[in-house]
């Protein structure tokens, strides 16, 4: 993945131009951007682009970067629709959190992020901030996977240093630890309780058991966040982890370090990764609003039509397991009025 160039993909002035030609179409339709249809955002010759893409994502590296998107010739209002609608040509979009956001912006929301997002007392007198409060954060996020086929990243502002991307190829994790530790390897495809915490309101209680890795019909997946393993330890009574387990876990986070690179994604980049495969995270940042780089990716979280099918017991977090079925996302169902 590190050398290979054949996922990056750079927009010609045809593509922009077609682009531009669905904003302008989308405009005149007057409809917010959560409300478009794949039909209101004609992009017919970015076709075989967008197939290719697909594929990739799939079949080949798991990861594509579409260079480079104009974002300083839109509106905010403009952008949301060029990117919601370029995620309708792509798959199915998801609901991201329990308040029903379809595009996240991920940027940094300043003090209180635990009390709006999530967060508990240690019994150290400690904050352990759920998932979502930290992706909110400036703080550096570890490797990990969303809950969802591919998540897409569209790059608007970069701060003024750090945010850096980072990524590792999760079936290379796979491959090292059979290599050096088969053992650990075998503990990796055996449940681990996580955590509900800060992802469905109503759900901070909530623990359900998945392995890390998993295989079906010769397809690999991860799911894998070590916060949700974390929250899961805090509910009263959830099992431990077992010292094979938290050894196991070492030796994840350790391989991904070794096998890991990085990616800077500019203003107008889009980055799209198969959570199966890839795992990411970031570096800490830091904003500089004096001179504008202030950091915002705009998020959008896909089901694939082209996906993989997942063992059974993904089912608990999945809710379907079938190849290229609607799945993932956050339930609705745990709303409350």
């Amino acid at each position: 993945m590190r050398e290979s160039k054949r996922w990056i993909v750079e927009l010609s002035a045809d593509d922009l131009a077609a682009l531009d030609a669905a904003v302008a179409h989308v405009d005149r339709l007057d409809r917010p951007w959560h409300d478009i249809r794949r039909e209101d955002f004609p992009l017919d010759g970015l076709a075989d682009r967008l197939a290719a893409a697909r594929e990739e994502l799939e079949e080949g590296s798991g990861m594509v970067k579409l260079r480079t998107i104009p974002v300083g010739r839109y509106s905010e209002a403009q952008l949301k629709r060029l990117y919601y609608g370029l995620g309708t040509h792509l798959g199915h979009l998801l609901f991201q959190n329990a308040r029903g956001e379809l595009m996240r912006e991920i940027r940094d929301e300043g003090a209180g992020i635990g009390e709006r997002y999530g967060a508990v007392k240690t019994e150290g007198g400690g904050t352990f901030l759920s998932s979502y409060a930290r992706t909110l954060s400036n703080g550096a996020l570890r490797f990990h996977t969303d809950r969802c086929d591919v998540v897409g990243l569209l790059c608007v502002r970069q701060a003024g240093s750090g945010g850096v991307s980072k990524l590792a190829s999760s079936a290379a994790i796979h491959n090292a630890i059979l290599e050096r530790r088969p053992d650990l390897l075998e503990v990796l495809f055996q449940p681990y309780f996580r955590s509900r915490f800060g992802e469905e309101k109503g759900a901070e209680q909530v623990a359900y058991p998945l392995p890390i890795f998993g295989l079906r019909d010769g397809k690999f997946t991860s799911h894998y966040s070590l916060t949700y393993i974390e929250a899961a330890e805090l509910i009263a009574g959830v099992p431990k982890l077992s010292e094979a387990q938290r050894e196991a876990l070492a030796m994840l986070q350790q391989v991904a370090e070794e096998l890991s690179f990085e990616m800077v994604l500019e203003p107008g980049d889009i980055q799209l990764l198969n959570n199966h495969v890839v795992y990411h995270g970031r570096t800490p940042f830091t904003d500089d609003a004096a001179s504008g780089r202030s950091r915002l990716l705009y998020r959008l979280w896909l089901s694939m039509p082209n996906s993989r099918p997942l063992p059974e017991d993904h089912a608990i977090l999945w809710r379907d397991t079938a190849p290229g079925a609607p799945r993932g996302g956050i339930g609705q169902e745990w709303l409350v009025a």
